[in-house]
């Protein structure tokens, strides 16, 4: 359950840690935290916190990950699906109140890791996944319209409809300097060159747009002039927030929707990596890991953190294959973090903007809304409700409506997917003839009815059944042919229990036959065998015929 892969990774393959392969992850981690270190920086003001949060994150969570996690190759730290749920906690409980929730969902994390919810996550639904991702990414673009166009707004919302009614308002203010340095370094992100991966775009425009700032003096927001002299703030103590019982219920819902978020995107970024690299990852030990990430980066003062997909994706292609890739990413950030912090304190906000900017636009899956007319209309559905009740609501209340009505509409398929059929004496038998497990004659005697059952026999469909035997025509024989239902659950078998009774006051005899094993076993355990009599359980339905027929003929002497 967990059994991390580095450890298991030097036990049974230590060829792996050659000094040569050793050096060569080495540089990679390098090469990732040059991308690692301005996310870090951006995702973290994004948030509403101060930047070093962001750094203490990648170094203590993306350690933990690499150390502990079920994946190879995975990168951890802050990504771009915590910024709205992070910045509505600062907003309200404070950044005490964003530790505390940090912490509780990494408890919730290892709890599920434990209870193997890693093999249950998978069947969250794309639409879902998509509806609140890209949702994510909207509102994520607009919290960056303040710096890229450098209105100099502060105390901005944390809601989508009363940002845009403040951005509006102040757009007379726009700081024009900062919008052409914003343009310039978005399209310097768009057009930079992919064959100088090793050098990623984003940090080549931080160290020119800083140079370019300094050389021409130009009037623009830095992360100095915006949160003052930030160099010898940077700690890795221990911080003990100040809360409460009733603090620690009200974030109980934040708490669960960053476990959420924190499980599914660290598992889409192992499953993408494991196509990469061709290994397989273990679900619960990666979830177990992203919680102990998270609870120890709430204890230095860091914010959520998970698997992320870019820089694990950037790792891979440059030769990353175990977790010292990971380990020495961390290694790397903390590094800058503690030599280079009064020059970090230069970067202008708006080149943080745009590089949040292209995060969002990566986020955004433009592919699933342009395809959106060719998909179910129910999962279409879930998209966009999702979608727009993160953007309009909040994404607590997107996810917990995503997964109820994900859920509605796929018992409502199953049950669509339950079908009824009756073969009687007027029925046409030739195909039951010709079938391997039919039956040997073309005609069925007079009042016997055979019901056929298809499909998953669930609550969804149990009503329908009820309402439709309770219709039937009148007979002396019911035969319910069950070959088709691989299971029923516990109101089908009240439903076939309520039928039961039903046959007992007509005087019907019934039958059942072809039961697969799930459904034999439960009513097995219901003791419903017994009390229908395992003569009227039958192998096949030519059996119960025969059964049937003899039965009738002695009704009739």
């Amino acid at each position: 359950m967990f059994r991390p892969k580095l450890f298991t990774l030097l036990k049974n393959r230590p060829e792996e840690f050659t000094f040569h392969n050793i050096t060569k992850e080495i540089l990679v981690g390098l090469i990732v935290s040059f991308i690692s270190i301005p996310l870090s920086i951006a995702l973290a003001i994004a948030s509403g916190v101060s930047l070093e949060k962001g750094l203490i994150t990648g170094v203590i969570a993306g350690l933990l990950v690499s150390i502990f996690g079920g994946s190879r190759v995975q990168i951890g730290g802050p990504t771009g699906a915590f910024v709205v749920i992070v910045y509505g906690i600062v907003q309200k409980f404070g950044v005490d109140g964003l530790i505390v929730a940090t912490a509780m969902a990494g408890v919730i994390l290892i709890v599920m890791g434990f209870l193997k919810f890693g093999s249950v996550l998978k069947y969250i639904p794309d639409p879902l996944i998509i509806g609140f991702t890209s949702g994510i990414a909207i509102v994520l673009f607009s919290t960056q319209i303040n710096d890229f166009f450098g209105l100099g707004l502060t105390n901005i919302p944390s809601s989508f409809l009363p940002q845009w009614k403040l951005y509006i308002s102040n757009f007379a203010n726009i700081n024009f300097q900062t919008l052409g340095l914003g343009i310039f370094s978005l399209l310097f992100i768009i057009f930079y060159p992919k064959k100088f991966k090793f050098f990623p775009g984003t940090l080549a425009i931080i160290f020119l747009s800083t140079i370019l700032v300094k050389v021409l003096n130009l009037n623009v927001d830095t992360i100095y002039t915006h949160f003052g002299d930030i160099s010898k703030t940077a700690s890795f103590m221990p911080k003990i927030p100040s809360t409460n019982m009733n603090m620690i219920f009200d974030l109980l819902p934040a708490a669960c929707t960053i476990a959420f978020l924190a499980a599914i995107e660290s598992l889409l970024s192992a499953v993408v990596a494991d196509g990469m690299i061709e290994k397989k990852h273990r679900s619960n030990t990666e979830i177990i890991a992203q919680g102990i990430a998270n609870f120890g980066s709430s204890i230095f003062g860091g914010i959520p953190a998970t698997g992320a997909i870019a820089r694990t994706s950037a790792g891979i292609s440059n030769g990353a294959r175990t977790p010292i890739t990971g380990i020495a990413n961390a290694v790397f950030i903390f590094i800058a973090m503690m030599l280079f912090m009064k020059y970090v304190q230069l970067i202008p906000m708006v080149v943080l903007a745009t590089i949040l900017f292209t995060v969002a636009y990566k986020m955004l899956d433009t592919k699933a809304f342009s395809e959106i007319t060719k998909a179910p209309k129910s999962d279409s559905l879930v998209l966009l409700i999702t979608f727009f009740l993160t953007i309009f609501v909040n994404l607590i209340y997107a996810i917990e409506v995503g997964i109820i009505l994900a859920s509605l509409l796929f018992m409502k398929r199953m049950s669509d997917m339950t079908n009824i059929s009756v073969m009687d004496q007027n029925s046409e038998l030739e195909d039951e003839i010709d079938d391997v497990d039919g039956i040997d004659k073309k005609t069925l005697m007079k009042d016997i009815i055979v019901h056929e059952i298809t499909g998953a026999f669930f609550f969804g469909a149990a009503n329908t059944f009820v309402e439709y035997m309770e219709n039937m025509k009148k007979c002396k024989i019911m035969i319910i042919r069950m070959r088709k239902v691989p299971v029923m659950d516990a109101t089908a078998y009240h439903a076939l229990y309520k039928i039961h009774k039903r046959c007992l006051k007509t005087n019907t005899r019934l039958m059942l036959c072809d039961l697969e094993k799930q459904p034999l076993n439960l009513l097995i355990k219901y003791d419903f065998i017994s009390e229908l009599g395992r003569e009227n359980i039958c192998v096949n339905l030519n059996t119960a015929l025969v059964k049937a027929d003899k039965f009738l003929q002695m009704l009739y002497k």
